[in-house]
């Protein structure tokens, strides 16, 4: 896909490369991580721990029981996309009990991916709900894990409520290409965004 001649919106075209922040958000292993290492152009900053029977009662690991590190933090990483567009990429932690880390995180963003296990969709809600809450424009990616069963996307739409403008697209986070794929989306989904704001001006 072209992505030459993306423009910041509220910017002028034009000019040098442009840094875009961009979050990659979820639930409780939804694959944040798993995208930022595999898609980041360098080696990606993470801040994951063991789990531990400690945490059995916060962390709850159903329909993730194989899952041994969970980030407490945040995960960084960046892609160039073409001469002219890098992405620094933030991965939110997914535990509710780091939730108060997003406020911060979300900072300067010019858009998000929300990352969906198709398995567990209850586990998106509250990062949905935070893109909402914020105005971050977003996609959402289903991440096709080896169990997951093959539902339409329009299914999927209709039980996150997610609206028609918000484009829905199935992903493999462990892919670079794929990862890849989700971020190009974004940044067209943002032009189509800042295109329909400057028409209705």
């Amino acid at each position: 896909m072209d992505l030459n001649g993306f423009d910041h919106p509220g910017r002028p075209g034009g000019g040098g490369p442009r840094s875009v922040k961009v979050m990659i958000a979820g639930g409780f292993g939804t694959g944040k991580t798993t995208m930022v290492r595999s898609v980041s152009d360098i080696k990606p900053l993470t801040t994951e721990e063991t789990l531990t029977q400690a945490s059995a009662d916060v962390d709850h690991l159903i329909g993730v029981a194989d899952k041994t590190e969970t980030t407490v933090s945040l995960d960084f990483g960046k892609i160039g996309l073409n001469d002219s567009l890098m992405l620094y990429l933030f991965g939110t932690p997914g535990q509710e009990r780091f939730w108060f880390l997003w406020n911060g995180l979300f900072k300067g963003a010019l858009g998000a991916v929300v990352l969906v296990d198709t398995r567990r969709l209850a586990s998106s809600f509250r990062a949905i709900e935070e893109m909402e809450r914020q105005n971050v424009p977003f996609v959402v990616a289903l991440n096709v894990f080896p169990d997951s069963k093959n539902y339409p996307v329009e299914e999927i739409r209709d039980a996150l409520d997610i609206p028609e403008d918000i484009p829905v697209v199935a992903c493999d986070a462990r892919d670079r290409a794929s990862s890849r794929d989700v971020l190009v989306a974004l940044i067209h989904h943002l032009k189509d965004r800042s295109a329909a704001a400057l028409e209705s001006r």
